[in-house]
């Protein structure tokens, strides 16, 4: 397949600079919204994992900086999921599964970004606690792995959970998430790489465009609070792109 067609690059690349803003509105890289976009247009699966985690790291790098300069970020939040995540996402990175495989553990994945999407983890708490480090250090283990094997930098799932454990707020939680992201994306692109893979040219063309999708997206989301509407428009392009992955 050709993704360069007029008919498939146009929509892509419209649709590619919202979910780049609305990913990094909450400090994510977007991997999962771009991956959901690359299965709707019926990407080849070689070319999802690694594009996925090459805008990642750009979206997320860029999500970082802004949500840092605005004091939202928390050294000691982020280390202990970092050391672990690193290396479990370059082994992820590493791993290769056939393709009927990688794309319902993208299912899942996306029907948890749906969820992400629609607040059903539920609200900030009021009273924030020190993180547990053994318990941090598992679960970067265990969201770092995932991520590499299916192209995400892990910060749909790292997120909820700083929320709910009452480890962060929604903004603190942001702000680890995006530096999680990219180092997590980084070590899963080498990890891909050390495996003989290879990162599509056409991937790299499709960088400027996340890059002002995420800038605005990431100016906007440190500083106020997220549209509500353009977060539903996306849950229901997830939705879709789940449909079809469990439907292969």
């Amino acid at each position: 397949m050709d993704v360069f067609q007029i008919e498939i690059i146009v929509p892509f690349l419209l649709i590619l600079i919202v979910v780049s803003f609305l990913y990094a509105s909450v400090g994510h890289g977007g991997a999962s919204g771009y991956l959901a976009l690359m299965a709707l247009f019926s990407f080849p699966s070689i070319y999802m994992k690694p594009t996925a985690l090459l805008l990642n790291v750009f979206v997320s790098g860029i999500s970082f900086w802004f949500f840092r300069k605005n004091q939202h970020f928390k050294w000691k939040l982020f280390y202990p999921f970092a050391i672990t995540s690193i290396p479990a996402a370059f082994l992820g990175g590493y791993i290769t599964i056939n393709a009927t495989l990688y794309k319902q553990i993208l299912g899942v994945f996306l029907v948890f970004a749906i969820l992400r999407m629609l607040n059903v983890f539920g609200k900030e708490k009021q009273e924030i606690k020190t993180n547990d480090f053994i318990v941090s250090l598992l679960i970067g283990a265990g969201i770092g792995l995932f991520s590499g094997m299916i192209g995400i930098g892990g910060g749909i799932i790292l997120s909820p959970v700083i929320v709910l454990l009452g480890w962060g707020n929604m903004k603190q939680a942001a702000a680890v998430s995006a530096l999680f992201i990219f180092v997590n994306s980084v070590a899963g692109i080498v990890g891909f790489s050390v495996n003989n893979g290879n990162i599509p040219t056409e991937a790299w063309s499709f960088i400027p465009i996340a890059i002002v999708g995420g800038s605005f997206g990431a100016m906007y989301g440190s500083q106020k609070f997220n549209m509500k509407t353009l977060k539903y428009v996306l849950a229901t392009v997830l939705i879709i792109a789940a449909v079809k992955l469990f439907l292969v």
